[in-house]
């Protein structure tokens, strides 16, 4: 399957400050997203405050929603009972939290699979939950929107990647316009879409969403049996699918360059640099790690081996199995691009639906955001 993106779009042509217009954190409502996604299943409350929110809730697990689909078009019985069970337990949090301002959002799994309509009425007749399937674009667009407070000041070339379990969202942004102390903002900005730039405002050169990700990347080479062999063709094959993503006109940019990382392999690569056995977000979201410091962490799992990275307590048993599919995105998109520096990220889809919901309704606005000076 190619990767999709929008005619014309290779064409050139975010101190916490309370808004007096918005709400006071006590009377604010609370706020749900859910990203339902081709491995996982995650969900996140949380309550503006100022221009940010608190997360007074949250869900993950691993759900394999899309164990199989490469082979059958299809989602299968046990993966979608599995995944049920999982929407059940999001149910019963927000009815225990009382929650009434939700976005809850499938993706690839859902876009690609030939019974994804069967499936939504199944999810509707067994939880009641409003579950919707949302397109490459605006997945790409959410991913962008939640990495907005991580966006340097002295960016004026920014690349945001997404790498999903079913697909990889790439959005290349020129922020040269852009008042430096506004570049956070005017990425907020973009969540009314990538085709109506506002003058002085950040513009989305090229997007492009490749129907590769972890779980399917895994799924295209499961049969070769040698670990460094397969992890040398899935970087290959990912390599092949960016042939036509090629946002600068000449010459790639040389200086005020950000590459921005967000994803489970891009917090993971970030935890085993970092040495962390029990995850630390705090540690983790905003590190800025080198080209030869993730190249390091991948030489390290492939000297483990899968035995090794399973029992890796850096890894994790519910990662293991997809960190080197992972590890072959971020390794290729680190050589293609031209910096050697990535801003880790651990925030994404559901921190974007999050940002949405909460400026459209002002209770959040994005005065006082400032990103990394």
């Amino acid at each position: 399957m190619a990767p999709r993106r929008p005619a014309g779009a290779d064409a050139f042509p975010k101190p916490t400050v309370e808004p007096s217009g918005a709400r006071k954190t006590e009377e604010a409502p609370l706020y749900a997203a859910l990203d339902l996604g081709t491995n996982s299943c995650r969900m996140l409350i949380a309550r503006p405050r100022g221009n940010q929110f608190h997360v007074v809730d949250s869900f993950s697990k691993p759900v394999q929603l899309g164990q199989g689909l490469e082979a059958s078009g299809r989602l299968s019985r046990h993966s979608m009972t599995r995944t049920v069970h999982a929407l059940q337990v999001c149910r019963r949090k927000l009815e225990n939290h009382g929650v009434r301002r939700m976005r809850l959002v499938a993706t690839e799994a859902c876009r690609r699979a030939r019974n994804s309509r069967d499936f939504l009425r199944m999810i509707r007749r067994e939880t009641g939950l409003p579950l919707e399937v949302i397109e490459a674009e605006e997945e790409a667009r959410l991913a962008v929107i939640s990495c907005a407070p991580l966006v340097s000041q002295r960016s004026e070339q920014l690349l945001i990647v997404d790498i999903g379990g079913g697909s990889t969202e790439l959005v290349w942004i020129d922020l040269e316009d852009v008042e430096p102390a506004e570049r956070p903002r005017a990425i907020i900005r973009l969540a009314d879409g990538f085709g109506n730039p506002q003058p002085g405002g950040a513009r989305v050169v090229d997007w492009i969403s490749v129907p590769l990700g972890v779980a399917t990347l895994r799924d295209q080479f499961a049969d070769v049996e040698d670990d460094q062999g397969r992890f040398a063709l899935m970087s290959w094959y990912f390599e092949e699918m960016l042939a036509d993503f090629t946002p600068y006109a000449n010459e790639p940019p040389d200086e005020g360059f950000q590459i921005i990382g967000t994803s489970g392999t891009v917090t993971t690569v970030a935890a085993s640099h970092l040495g962390l056995r029990r995850y630390d977000r705090t540690k983790v979201d905003g590190l800025t790690m080198t080209s030869d410091q993730i190249d390091r962490v991948i030489r390290t799992y492939l000297t483990l081996g899968p035995e090794g990275r399973r029992n890796d307590p850096r890894i994790g048993r519910e990662r293991h199995a997809l960190i080197m599919s992972g590890a072959a995105i971020l390794q290729t998109l680190m050589r293609v691009w031209p910096t050697n520096r990535l801003s880790v990220a651990d925030r994404g889809l559901r921190e974007g639906l999050l940002y949405a919901q909460m400026v459209r309704d002002g209770v959040l606005t994005t005065d006082g955001m400032s990103g990394v000076a």
